[in-house]
């Protein structure tokens, strides 16, 4: 398994022969716009946590091209079969799916979701993903919330995704405390640096999670990491 970060919370994730890309937010990305194209990316299926714009981003134009499943929750994979893609597969919180790649579990976040049009987007989500024996848990935009010490507790996540750009969702201090609670073996930083509002100290971020014994790796966006 591969892990791609392209900055912001764009991830992708390569399991077998199956190309997974989470919130594909490239156009208007600067961190993204730096290392790739929309073009570029290829996706068989598309994992959206919510649907603010910085989430939903190119979701149609790479859903459309690739005809790429939309996995997300109903209010969203609506929105997309009513905007002229209908290779959709609806979750809700706490469902999971088996798919031919692996398994998808909806998780609660804390956060909002509506469109860039104003159109509701239903409750914001997070994901667990199990996929060749691990497990990779990636919060969304959210901050911390108790249940995160449950989803540790029900499997050993191998991988947390993790917002620490403050502002719109939690900071290094409330991040540090999401990883004491779910235990990950990894802690990968997202949702960060893109824009001002939330430029994050990253090396103060690895203190402490140092502090709490916890292991992270920040990459930079173009970097991928073997899993």
């Amino acid at each position: 398994m591969q892990l791609t970060y392209f900055g912001h919370s764009v991830v992708q994730i390569k399991t077998g022969g199956t190309t997974l890309l989470f919130d594909p937010f490239i156009t208007g990305n600067p961190l993204a716009e730096a290392v790739t194209t929309v073009d570029a990316l290829s996706a068989d299926a598309i994992i959206l946590t919510h649907a603010h714009g910085d989430h939903w981003g190119d979701t149609m134009e790479i859903a459309k091209r690739c005809d790429a499943l939309v996995v997300a929750n109903h209010e969203i994979t609506e929105y997309v079969k009513k905007n002229g893609h209908a290779k959709v597969q609806p979750l809700n919180t706490g469902g999971s799916f088996r798919f031919e790649w692996g398994v998808l579990t909806q998780t609660h976040a804390r956060h909002s979701s509506s469109f860039p049009d104003g159109t509701y987007g239903g409750n914001p989500n997070g994901y667990i993903l199990h996929a060749e024996d691990l497990y990779i848990y990636n919060a969304g935009d959210t901050s911390p919330f108790q249940e995160m010490a449950w989803i540790g507790s029900q499997q050993t996540i191998d991988l947390a995704l993790l917002p620490i750009g403050d502002v719109f969702t939690m900071g290094i201090t409330g991040a540090t405390q999401a990883a004491s609670l779910v235990e990950p073996k990894l802690t990968i930083p997202i949702h960060f640096d893109t824009f001002p509002p939330i430029k994050a100290d990253t090396q103060k971020w690895q203190e402490l999670m140092n502090e709490i014994g916890r292991d992270t790796r920040v990459l930079k966006p173009g970097e991928s990491l073997d899993l």
